[in-house]
């Protein structure tokens, strides 16, 4: 099966599956989001939707944000890990945020990329499902799967994405990454991906991947 036979048995079997896609992290505008993706790093998305309630009843805005001590930030965050550092950088993105953008999350992956913890994966995210710009965040699932599947090398996130942008169309990446996901959480585990549970890897996946199913 060629790479773009592939592509097209995923996006059909993986609508199938998921026809919508909710957001995983809560949240309720651009900002709250950037937050709680900028979280999620190393950390679950279920718990940090359990840790973010408690922090944006206190500060939802950049504004409010800046009235917190950075150690105040870190006690109600230090759930989710790497809380010093997190605390340290929401604390001052949500300054540049005010500085240089009245307080608005800027709409353009140059400039998210240039706030203290935020990379490129987060960046992806906020501008895909927040602002509606096509992006194919890749996170562990993505990259794993699409080794799996034989779409991409897999030897880093950055061919990952590069490849997953050559193969599947523009207009689905971001429903589409949110699909993969959901997909690797459900049928694809990281550890011991069962035959007859992993149906796409079994169909199309590499002989390695599918020798690597139990």
């Amino acid at each position: 099966m060629t790479k773009k036979e592939k592509a097209t048995y995923i996006i059909r079997e993986l609508e199938r599956l998921y026809p919508e896609t909710p957001v995983p992290l809560d949240h309720k505008d651009p900002y709250t989001l950037l937050i709680a993706v900028l979280l999620s790093a190393q950390c679950t998305d279920e718990r940090v939707n359990k840790i973010t309630p408690k922090l944006f009843a206190l500060a939802d805005t950049p504004f409010k944000m800046i009235q917190l001590p950075v150690e105040k930030i870190q006690e109600i965050i230090r759930p989710c890990g790497l809380a010093p550092r997190k605390a340290k950088a929401i604390h001052t993105l949500s300054q540049i945020l005010i500085e240089q953008f009245n307080g608005e999350v800027p709409q353009s992956f140059e400039e998210l990329e240039k706030l203290p913890g935020v990379g490129h994966k987060t960046a992806s995210v906020v501008m895909a499902q927040a602002f509606g710009v096509p992006a194919f965040p890749v996170d562990t699932h993505i990259h794993r799967l699409l080794t799996r599947w034989g779409i991409t090398s897999g030897k880093n996130v950055v061919q990952t994405e590069k490849d997953a942008k050559k193969w599947f169309p523009k207009e689905l990446w971001n429903k589409l990454h949110l699909q993969i996901i959901f997909y690797g959480r459900a049928y694809s585990p990281a550890r011991n991906p069962k035959k007859e549970v992993d149906f796409i890897t079994n169909t199309i996946g590499t002989a390695k991947a599918k020798k690597e199913l139990k």
